[in-house]
């Protein structure tokens, strides 16, 4: 595969480094301009990619204690519960016991496409150690969601089981407008029982890329050249959610919406290293959830679109709810 910087724009005045105060500390970081807060060039460098959490020259932010990371990542004395981009962190609100979850009898696939069985290009040698070593996958058959979850379909599952509902939600239903918009404000807990309830299962990482990315080893879901046009990403600026496959130019090979940009999708895996990897991570392990495909919204560590290729990683307390997190569910083929 060739070099991800022949695929990626080039510009030097992308990005700059200043000493950024952030609550009461002057801590050198690199910081990429974001739409909402200031102006910003739309096209993604390369080297930038380097310079987040992983440039040896910058001290590595604990995303324990730094407030902006405090928002998605939280703490163990602190998991994160509150929209992402506010001010004051709130407090973790106890889950009521959920009704017993009853399986639908039949699986519906009818809004679901087939990943038909075989090898596909996983992962990157070109960026993050996490995402190394690019190796060849083979998958059995399988189905996935062409869409994301939306909040019409999530009310069926609260309506029966008497699931919590979201805490973007009122009165036990969603805005209004919001009806075809990805449902948010979903843990991992929340995205695998509604999965659960419906018949299905989340997908895990390795079907979730292949959705994605297709047999040719793409950076995107669309191809090798970053458009901000075809994805709900920071970019663009929306500031929230669009109604699911708002993209028809963005959609993957095999037709799936969505898979960059819009929310972030949890998977079914733990955070763990890819195969023939040699790379050691503290992360690691039973505790972490993995995510895939980007959203809408990125912290200011990661507004470049550092986010928005298939094979972009990232985990999170499973606990972990937001603005910007989602689901889609997968199931085996028979």
């Amino acid at each position: 595969m060739k070099s991800l910087k022949e695929f990626l724009p080039d510009s030097n005045n992308m990005y700059f480094r200043r000493h950024s105060k952030i609550i009461g500390k002057v801590i050198p970081v690199v910081i990429f301009i974001l739409p909402a807060l200031f102006l910003y060039n739309a096209e993604v460098h390369a080297d930038a990619c380097k310079d987040c959490h992983t440039n040896p020259k910058y001290k590595k932010e604990d995303v324990t204690r730094l407030k902006e990371c405090l928002t998605c990542h939280g703490s163990a004395g602190h998991p994160y519960k509150k929209i992402i981009g506010t001010a004051e962190a709130a407090e973790r609100i106890p889950q009521p016991t959920p009704m017993p979850l009853e399986q639908s009898k039949q699986v519906d696939t009818k809004d679901m496409l087939l990943i038909p069985e075989g090898e596909f290009i996983m992962g990157t040698d070109d960026r993050l150690k996490d995402e190394k070593p690019e190796h060849a996958a083979y998958l059995k058959a399988f189905y996935i969601d062409k869409f994301e979850v939306t909040n019409e379909g999530y009310k069926k599952f609260v309506d029966t089981t008497g699931h919590k509902a979201p805490d973007n939600w009122g009165n036990n239903n969603y805005p209004s407008e919001k009806g075809k918009h990805p449902v948010i404000f979903v843990d991992w807990n929340d995205a695998n029982a509604y999965c659960k309830w419906i018949g299905k299962r989340l997908p895990r990482e390795i079907e979730w890329e292949k959705a994605a990315r297709g047999t040719d080893g793409r950076i995107y879901p669309w191809g090798n050249k970053w458009d901000m046009n075809k994805s709900n990403n920071p970019l663009r600026g929306h500031e929230g959610t669009m109604p699911i496959g708002s993209f028809e130019n963005g959609k993957s090979p095999y037709g799936l919406y969505d898979m960059s940009g819009n929310v972030w999708e949890w998977v079914d895996d733990y955070y763990s290293p890819h195969p023939g990897s040699d790379y050691v991570s503290p992360e690691f392990g039973k505790k972490y959830r993995m995510l895939k495909g980007g959203s809408w919204w990125d912290c200011m560590f990661y507004g470049c679109g550092i986010s928005a290729p298939t094979f972009n990683r990232s985990f999170f307390d499973p606990i972990t709810k937001n603005d910007s997190f989602g689901f889609r569910c997968a199931v085996d083929a028979k």
